[in-house]
């Protein structure tokens, strides 16, 4: 079974930012742990479109959402990759949470929500702690507008309190840190099959 990744960059760098993304570089060792699963996958940098702030799926004029959310749910499998940031998600990340919030609002006819069905994971770098308090964030967010979370689906990377060693500038991926890619990345396309094979009933009426 053919099944698909979407991941979203929530870095504070820009695609033409003269600095590498730490996230981006995480987003493709785990996009590329699920390519022997059978997921094809695609890696989108939030800050080359204009995100309108708000709580709707389309804000208008100049809102670049839409598309974005149109390949999220188009996917099996989301991929939020942020930073932390003061020990918190990113900015960039909050705000493509908070466009989700629409979702609890456009329901079928079973109380499902668009996110019904699909998986989703979270990936993290930063030179500090936070990556579970992060998780946890996300994760409870991303399963409020129906996204399902796999076991042991929290990948992150965090350096030296303080350091100026990023995950970009490592030589080669700490074996924890690919051991933990790879049980992400299993899961994730288990589950994502089994959903696709079976969607969720909802509510009965």
């Amino acid at each position: 079974m053919q099944l698909t990744a979407f991941a979203l960059n929530c870095s504070l760098k820009a695609s033409d930012d003269k600095e590498k993304s730490s996230t981006d570089r995480l987003l493709a060792d785990l996009l590329a742990a699920l390519v022997p699963h059978g997921v094809k996958g695609e890696i989108v940098r939030s800050l080359d479109h204009d995100i309108k702030p708000g709580v709707l799926s389309d804000m208008g004029k100049g809102d670049d959402w839409p598309k974005l959310r149109q390949k999220i749910l188009a996917a099996d499998i989301f991929v939020l990759g942020l930073p932390i940031w003061l020990g918190q998600p990113s900015s960039v990340a909050k705000r493509v949470l908070e466009r989700m919030d629409a979702f609890l609002d456009e329901t079928d006819g079973q109380g499902r929500m668009p996110a019904a069905g699909k998986v989703a994971l979270v990936a993290i770098v930063g030179n500090e702690d936070g990556a579970h308090h992060c998780h946890a964030a996300c994760f409870q967010a991303l399963n409020d507008v129906g996204f399902t979370i796999p076991a042991n689906s929290g990948i992150y990377w965090v350096g030296e309190a303080m350091g100026d060693v990023n995950y970009v500038d490592l030589p080669e991926t700490p074996e924890k840190v690919a051991a933990a890619i790879e049980m992400a990345a299993s899961n994730a396309a288990h589950l994502a099959s089994l959903l696709k094979g079976e969607a969720y009933p909802g509510v009965l009426r």
